[in-house]
This record gives C-alpha cells, structure tokens and sequence, in this order.
C-alpha cells in the first residue's frame, strides 16, 4: 500500500479525493481535540483504500476540506468505513450538517459475528491480523504543530490495517447472512440527528429523582440555557455548571442572586456576575413541565417486585446462553432494561420483533409465559421447550400402554 506524505494543500487533497472516488470503499478515521472546547477541533483526517492511504492536515494553512467532505457525503457510490466512529460521524455532521453516506462501522459488525460487545481498534488488529498496535502516541496532543513522523505513523496504521480488515469482517458477514441485522444499528449511526444537540432537550441526559412538574421543568430551562452558554463560549458544559449543580437548583432554586454564593459547585463569583444573573431569569421565567413532556415511567425502571426482578434474572441467563450458542454480542439482540422491561409484562419491546423475535425474542418470551425450562444436559446448561419435554414423555410411555393393550 503507498502511504503519502502527511496532505497540507487543497490541490493534493482533490487529487487525493479523486482517485478515492473510484474506491468500492475508504475506511476513515480522525484525530481531535474537545478537552477544552464545546465542539471537538478537528485536527488529523486518515483516510484509505486497498492501495493507498493519507493523513490530511486540517490545520495547515489555506486548505479547504470541500473534496474530501463531498468524498464522505456527497459520493454515495463508496462506502465510508470507521471503527467506533460516533465521534468521527459527529466532527463531520458539525462540518457540513450531514453524515457520511453510506456508511459501515466495523465495531458493530463485530457483534453480529461474535460476542465482543465495543471491541477496541487495538483488539481488532489482533484479532484479525495477529499485529499489536504500539499505543504510545495515542495521547498525543494532535493540535500542536509540527507533527512528527511517529505520530503520523501511528495516525495512518488506524486506516491502514482498517481498510485491510474490513474486506474480512464482510465476508464472514456474508456467510453467516446476518448482514441485514445490522442495517438498523447502521441506520442509527447515519442519523444526523444523533449528533446535533437541541438544547430543548438537553435536560433528558441529566439524572432526575421524582416527576415532580415544577422541579422538571426548572431542569429543563436551566439545561437548555447551560448547553446555549457553552455552544456560544464553545467551551465544554461541565464548565458553566456540572448536571450534579443543576439537578441541585432544579430542586432547591436559590431566592436571590446573592443565594447562588451559597450553592455547592459555583464559584462565589454567580452572586455579583453576569451568568448569574442570566442564571436567575432563567429560574424566573421557567414553567412547570407540560404533562405531554412527563418521562414515562418504563424508562425510570420497571416496577418489578421480587418475583419479577427473578425473572429479568432468568431472562438475563438466557441472554447469555443464546449469544454463546450462536455467537453473537447479547448488547446486539437486547438490553438489560428491555429484558426488565419484558419481565414486567410489556410487549411492544425492539426484541419482540423482526429479526430479534426469531432469534432471541421468541424464547424470551416463551419463557416469561412459562413455556421454556432451563436443563443440565452434559454438564451444560440449555434451554428446554415445556411442549419438547410433554411430547418426549408421552413417547416413552406408548410402548407400555400398547403392551397393556
């Protein structure tokens, strides 16, 4: 594979982009930096095929990343392929208000093909190429200029040994026909909506104890004004106020400004300044939250009881047995609060359709209806079908009633 020199100008990017184009696939990776700032800096892009790979600096002076960002969302004839790439997918949702299209991550299709649940790259290049990755540059602090060779080096192996991996993961994917499994988690990961944060809803992230409609709806007006704060200082929320504070002033809002010198996780500065003053409008001017916007009580947990909370348990066992048996990572077919959530008797559950059903979801619940046993058969623990057991006994006692007869 040819390895070019670290791209710094629009001219070798586009020449870059446009032999890309012709690719069945890039498999793509960035570096950045959010430590200390709201939006993450984008500092490195890696990007690769079959027989060539390159590291475009975004940082170097005068460039413009339009042909590789037309590359990741304008070119829907070659797949962009990432690893983890959540965060990448979000640097370049930020850039252009879209996400790459079409689009494949190999730490999902890992768990359609075995039971690794969030394989990391280094676990993946051992696992498929036999090769340890040497870490000591992942810390590095990708926006300092100059970049070394090393850290180069390091940045480019992630798309490198990616694009030679990938091929290998769809193959298996082929012949084991769970492809179609994962177009759903797929489909997630190309929803730009995943990663454009409305501060009307930011409050929905944050811990919350009761349903209390007036302590809601303070929560929600004081996350939606924390997440404007931070976009507009483009630093990151935890510095305006961390979510401990503000559940805190959701549930016990300070009567004055001067109050806010007294509320653990503030500066005694809130008291006098500007932020605290804004602070105090906001608390001012929120309303109770509207019944249409109360949480749902299913997602605060199931209410389950001692015999529920043992079937979610047995339900959970058999999670384990059915993803050892056919190899696949339980977080794929189901979540723990979904099987709590099963156990408490709902049914219109993820798990209780399509491809779930049939694999997991049936059993699941055969056996919430009692129709499933669980058997020790060879020093294994399987799953036993109640009808399965019935008809085998019956078969067992037919040649003694035709003897009676």
């Amino acid at each position: 594979m040819k390895i070019h020199p670290l791209i710094t100008t629009t001219e070798a990017l586009s020449d870059l982009c446009e032999r890309l184009a012709k690719s069945e696939f890039v498999a793509v990776d960035t570096e950045f930096m959010r430590e200390n700032t709201y939006w993450p800096e984008l500092c490195l892009v890696q990007i690769a095929n079959t027989e060539e790979a390159a590291a475009i600096d975004p940082m170097a002076d005068g460039i413009d990343l339009k042909p590789l960002l037309d590359l990741m969302c304008e070119n829907d004839d070659v797949l962009k392929v990432f690893h983890a790439g959540g965060q990448d997918v979000e640097i370049i949702v930020n850039l252009t208000g879209k996400t790459p299209q079409p689009i494949f991550d190999t730490q999902i299709a890992m768990m359609a093909i075995s039971q690794s649940e969030q394989i990391g790259y280094a676990n993946l290049v051992e696992t498929w190429m036999g090769l340890t990755i040497d870490k000591g540059a992942r810390f590095t602090d990708w926006s300092r200029r100059p970049l070394t060779e090393r850290q180069i080096e390091y940045a480019i192996g992630d798309v490198t040994h990616l694009a030679t991996i990938f091929p290998r993961i769809l193959k298996k994917l082929i012949k084991t026909g769970r492809g179609l499994w994962l177009d759903a988690e797929m489909e997630k990961l190309a929803d730009p909506g995943n990663y454009l944060t409305d501060p009307a809803v930011a409050w929905k992230r944050i811990r919350q104890s009761g349903r209390n409609p007036q302590v809601l709806g303070r929560m929600k007006a004081l996350a939606g004004w924390r997440e404007a704060e931070a976009q507009h200082k483009n630093i990151p929320r935890g510095r305006i106020m961390r979510d401990e504070t503000l559940a805190d002033i959701a549930s016990h809002p300070p009567k004055s400004q001067a109050d806010l010198a007294k509320v653990r996780g503030l500066s005694t500065a809130w008291k006098d300044n500007d932020i605290g003053k804004r602070l105090m409008k906001i608390l001012a001017e929120a309303e109770p939250l509207p019944k249409s916007e109360m949480p749902d009580k299913e997602t605060r947990g199931a209410p389950l009881g001692k015999e529920g909370a043992l079937v979610a348990d047995l339900l959970k066992l058999l999670l384990k047995i059915r993803a050892r048996e056919i190899d696949v990572a339980p977080r794929l077919l189901t979540r723990a609060d979904e099987m709590e959530l099963l156990a408490a008797g709902m049914r219109d559950l993820p798990v209780l359709q399509g491809w779930r059903f049939e694999v997991f979801g049936k059993d699941a619940l055969d056996l919430v209806e009692g129709k499933l046993a669980f058997a020790v058969e060879r020093g294994k623990l399987k799953m036993t079908h109640i009808d399965d057991v019935v008809v085998a006994a019956t078969e067992l006692d037919e040649p003694d009633t035709l003897a009676a007869e």
